[in-house]
């Protein structure tokens, strides 16, 4: 791994457990055992390295969504595939725990690629629903968009809970709940 994809990746852990302000650039030289001048040779400041870092983490979180997506088997073993996926339910979503730091979410340059990827994430799955009640697994009374926004609050918030409780079986409590709710709806 290069210099730059060290600082990168480097950036993405100290976000996911220190937020923006816990970040330094001296942290982020540390872990990615790089010094001063090799940080500022790739990266303007802090602010440029962190919106890098945010936007490889939203990518990462698409690509794995969108494997399950569009992977073998009916829209609903999909989507059960994705909300089953295994995921570091203590640690909390790399993306999601963004949008509990101010500053990420005070800056728009910084917020964009969150937003993005959450609106992307409501969409895309919001169509693996739509498929489904098209191939007749699901009620057509159930709201695809609606559905989609609560599968992902699901998730997000099971997150919440888990760290909250300090056990990871609170996160798969949450998904299994929502699969229950979503199996109310299946044909």
């Amino acid at each position: 791994m290069d210099t730059r994809e060290r600082l990168i990746e480097s950036t993405r852990e100290l976000l996911w457990e220190y937020g923006y302000v816990g970040t330094s650039p001296k942290a982020i030289q540390q872990r990615a055992g790089a010094g001063q001048g090799s940080m500022y040779h790739h990266f303007r400041g802090k602010p440029d390295l962190a919106l890098a870092a945010i936007i490889r983490s939203a990518e990462e979180l698409r690509d794995r969504a969108e494997a399950e997506f569009s992977g073998p088997g009916a829209p609903l073993q999909r989507i059960t595939a994705y909300l089953r996926r295994e995921r570091e339910a203590l640690r909390g979503c790399p993306v999601g725990r963004l949008t509990q730091d101010r500053d990420v979410m005070a800056d728009p340059t910084l917020r964009r690629p969150v937003e993005d990827t959450f609106a992307w994430l409501r969409t895309r799955l919001a169509g693996v629903l739509t498929e489904a009640r098209a191939d007749g697994d699901l009620d057509t009374a159930l709201d695809p968009a609606a559905t989609a926004t609560a599968l992902v609050a699901v998730l997000q918030g099971g997150y919440v809970l888990a760290r909250a409780a300090g056990d990871a079986e609170v996160y798969a409590q949450a998904v299994d709940g929502a699969l229950g709710l979503l199996a109310g709806h299946a044909h």
